[in-house]
C-alpha cells in the first residue's frame, strides 16, 4: 500500500489532469495533505530519487519540479529531474584511522566529514596529498562547512521552461576550494540508485551567479558539483563519489558526467 506522502501526490496529479492545468500551489498540497491526515505538507514535493515517485508518475512518465512562488509542476520526462548514478570507474582501498567519532552517527553532515577528515574528497577533486604542504595555506585546499543561504535563481528546465525562483532557501552541505577549483557536495548513505538534479544544480548555479557579480568576481575557474554515498558494509564501509558539471550553466537539464570513484575505507587502527 501507498504511503500517505505518494497518495498526496497521486491527488494532486489527479486534479491536475483532470483540470489540464499541471502547475499547482503549496496551498492546493497542505488542503490535499489535511484529507490525508499528513502534518507536514512541506515535505510532499520533496523527492530525492525516483524510486519514491508513485506509480501513477512512473507509469505516466511525469515528475516534479519547483517553479518559485509556491508553485509547482508535473513535467514530463522523468530522467529531465532524476539523474540516475553512472557505473564507478575507479576503486582504491583506503587506509585510514578510525576516530571515535567517524560512526557515532549516520548523518549526511557526518558522511561528508569523515571523507573529508580522510582526505578523500581532496584526492577525489585534486588528485594529490593535500597534506603535503601545512605551512603555506594558500597551497592545501579549504573546507566550508555546510550552511543556508537565501537566493535568486534564474534559469532553463530544457528550452522552453523558464523558471523564476525568488528568495527561496538553499542549503550547500559543503564546499572545498584549491586554486579557484570549487567542489560542492551532497551527501547520502545507502544504495540509491539515482537522485534529483536539483540538489547539486543549485550549489552549482549560486556559485556560479556569485563569480559573475560579487567580490568574487572573475576569481572562480571550474565548480564540481559532487555527491557523496557512504554504503555500509559489514566489514569495511564504502565512500563512493561523482562528480558533474551543467554544460549550459542556465540548464539544469545539461548536466555532464565528469567521473566517479570508490574508496573502501580500509582501518589500520
Amino acid at each position: 500500500m501507498a504511503n500517505k506522502k505518494s497518495q498526496i501526490i497521486e491527488e494532486l496529479f489527479k486534479i491536475c489532469t483532470k483540470t489540464k492545468n499541471y502547475e499547482f500551489h503549496n496551498d492546493l498540497v497542505k488542503g490535499v495533505s489535511k484529507k490525508f491526515g499528513f502534518g507536514n505538507p512541506f515535505d510532499v514535493t520533496k523527492l530525492d530519487n525516483k524510486t519514491k515517485l508513485p506509480e501513477i508518475l512512473l507509469k505516466n512518465d511525469y515528475a516534479i519540479i519547483h517553479v518559485g512562488s509556491g508553485k509547482h509542476r508535473f513535467i514530463k520526462g522523468i530522467d529531465k529531474v532524476f539523474h540516475d548514478f553512472e557505473p564507478i570507474k575507479e576503486k582504491f582501498d583506503w587506509e585510514y584511522k578510525k576516530s571515535i567519532l567517524n560512526q557515532y552517527n549516520s548523518s549526511e553532515s557526518n558522511i561528508l566529514s569523515v571523507a573529508n577528515n580522510q582526505r578523500i574528497l581532496h584526492h577525489f577533486l585534486f588528485g594529490q596529498d593535500t597534506e603535503l604542504d601545512d605551512v603555506d595555506i594558500l597551497k592545501r585546499p579549504k573546507t566550508y562547512f555546510p550552511h543556508r543561504t537565501k537566493t535568486s535563481f534564474e534559469y532553463y528546465f530544457g528550452k522552453n521552461t523558464k523558471l523564476e525562483l525568488k528568495n527561496i532557501q538553499i542549503e550547500v552541505d559543503l564546499t572545498i576550494e584549491f586554486q579557484g577549483n570549487i567542489g560542492v557536495f551532497e551527501g547520502k548513505n545507502g544504495k540509491p540508485d539515482s537522485f534529483s538534479i536539483y540538489q547539486i544544480y543549485h550549489p552549482f548555479l549560486y556559485y556560479y551567479n556569485a563569480n559573475k557579480q560579487t567580490e568574487l568576481q572573475g576569481k572562480i575557474k571550474n565548480i564540481f558539483s559532487v555527491y557523496v554515498v557512504r554504503e555500509k558494509c559489514k566489514e569495511n564501509d564504502i565512500i563512493k563519489l561523482w562528480a558533474y558539471t551543467f554544460e549550459n550553466p542556465f540548464d539544469i537539464t545539461t548536466i555532464k558526467f565528469i567521473k566517479s570513484v570508490a574508496y573502501k575505507l580500509i582501518q589500520t587502527n
